[in-house]
């Protein structure tokens, strides 16, 4: 199975969001995550839907934030995105009556149950407020040493 980055994307374009002096539009967003402005309003819908963002159409609409970052979790918008699996690992289920298998798979699922388990607990402890900090921390170190912006979301294409 292939991993996905889902949650990541769509927490790096709530930071550009959240950092944005006006509303952002679907290309711009996409660009910043490297994908098609259809993909990137398909992750938005369940945002929107969960009151973390909203979007204007037309002339200087786009998408901003609906919530204050404090009010989100890292959890939140996991489930906003329709609690994808967090953790994938593969089972051998080719011989399903196989004694050997059945033993392995149970205990892996159960690996695997308590590993999310785990992970769940500590994105429900991390807000998008923390996400912004660090940011914010990283962004003042970089301006202080001199160093120009890498980039600008209006030209930004996925090259973090």
């Amino acid at each position: 199975m292939k991993s996905s980055s889902q949650l990541s994307d769509v927490l790096h374009v709530l930071l550009h969001m959240a950092h944005a002096d006006a509303p952002l539009t679907s290309e711009m967003l996409a660009s910043a995550m490297g994908t098609n402005p259809v993909v990137l309003r398909r992750l938005m819908t369940g945002l929107r839907e969960a009151g973390f963002v909203s979007s204007e159409k037309g002339h200087g609409g786009g998408w901003v934030m609906a919530a204050t970052l404090a009010s989100v979790t890292l959890r939140d918008v996991h489930m906003a995105l329709g609690s994808p699996a967090l953790v994938t690992l593969g089972f051998r289920e080719d011989r399903p009556e196989c004694l050997v298998a059945q033993v392995v798979n149970e205990s892996l699922r159960t690996a695997v149950q308590q590993a999310e388990a785990s992970l769940l607990a500590r994105l429900e402890s991390i807000t998008l407020s923390e996400l912004s900090r660090g940011f914010d921390h990283r962004l003042k170190a970089h301006r202080s040493n001199g160093a120009p912006l890498p980039y600008r979301l209006e030209d930004h294409h996925g090259q973090d």
